[in-house]
């Protein structure tokens, strides 16, 4: 199972602060990089200094690294035209040797489209943008340079489209397709995705959504296998107690809401923790980490968990 650094930069942090988080995630070992991608703080916090653009960001972080995937968990289908989207993965494929993926949702935030003017159709609405941003992303970048690609949709139109820039992973960059909906999001993932996401569920019902993503692969006769399955939650390592108690802390958590909602504890715990999801055929682990400015933590899990889980 490979570990991921996943982090939610809407709740203030810099660029600055992520790269320090995306440098120590390279050094450490882990396989990823990833970051939400909002325009809006949730919670208590003032989110200073602001919203940094997720795909911006990957960008400049696709230049000051060099091994780690680089991706978001997600994009939403409600944020960006997906011809632009297409041209904006590619080029960060391209600035990054190969190293972009896409996470890609239907949106679910509504305050933060009212904050920035963007609009907001009903769920119905917003999985008909996701399906069809999925296949126009796809189709572009699958079209043979010298191709030209065509698309007409409901709503999105595209004509002589010379499908440019391709990336540099064939046949395009992986696509990540998550989410609890029990009839369009499985079929979705099974059509486009590389990988399903089953977010922050526990063991039990995340097994429910890889049985059911699984389904839905086999009702189209692609090998459930050829999808890669993975889950994410809040995590908190300490050396003991006490440093578990004070990270938690540190996030706004109580141990008891550690325990409900996420993965925490010592070294040990936080292993036969991930154990759990591994057994399911988790093969990536998204470790959400909120205090960007602890990078301690990294670098303790990174000694005492990676290596008995990867």
């Amino acid at each position: 199972m490979l570990l991921r650094i996943f982090t939610e930069p809407q709740q203030g942090a810099s660029y600055d602060d992520l790269l320090a988080v995306a440098r120590t995630t390279e050094e450490c070992g882990f396989d990823a990089f990833f970051r939400s991608d909002h325009y809006l703080v949730m919670g208590d916090s003032d989110g200073l200094p602001g919203p940094t653009d997720a795909w911006i960001t990957l960008a400049g972080l696709a230049r000051e690294t060099s091994r780690i995937k680089l991706g978001t968990l997600v994009s939403a289908a409600t944020f960006r035209n997906p011809g632009v989207l297409a041209i904006s993965v590619a080029q960060v494929d391209q600035m990054s040797g190969g190293r972009a993926e896409l996470g890609l949702g239907a949106g679910w935030f509504e305050e933060e489209h009212a904050a920035y003017g963007l609009d907001f159709p009903d769920t119905p609405g917003r999985f008909d943008l996701l399906s069809e941003q999925l296949e126009l992303i796809t189709g572009l970048w699958d079209t043979p340079v010298g191709k030209k690609y065509d698309f007409t949709g409901k709503h999105y139109q595209l004509k002589d489209s010379p499908a440019l820039p391709k990336p540099v992973q064939q046949p395009h960059p992986p696509i990540i397709v998550g989410g609890a909906g029990k009839k369009r999001t499985p079929a979705l993932a099974a059509q486009y995705a590389a990988e399903f996401n089953a977010g922050f569920k526990p063991v039990e019902e995340t097994k429910v959504l890889y049985d059911r993503v699984r389904a839905a692969c086999e009702a189209i006769d692609r090998a459930p296998d050829t999808l890669v399955l993975s889950a994410a939650h809040r995590v908190v390592v300490g050396k003991d107690d006490a440093e578990v108690k004070r990270r938690a802390a540190a996030v706004g958590w109580s141990l008891e809401e550690l325990k409900e909602h996420g993965v925490g504890g010592t070294p040990d715990q936080v292993i036969d923790q991930l154990g759990r999801f591994a057994e399911l055929g988790t093969q990536h682990y998204y470790l959400q980490i909120m205090d960007l400015a602890d990078l301690d933590h990294l670098e303790l899990i990174a000694s005492e968990v990676l290596p008995q889980v990867s």
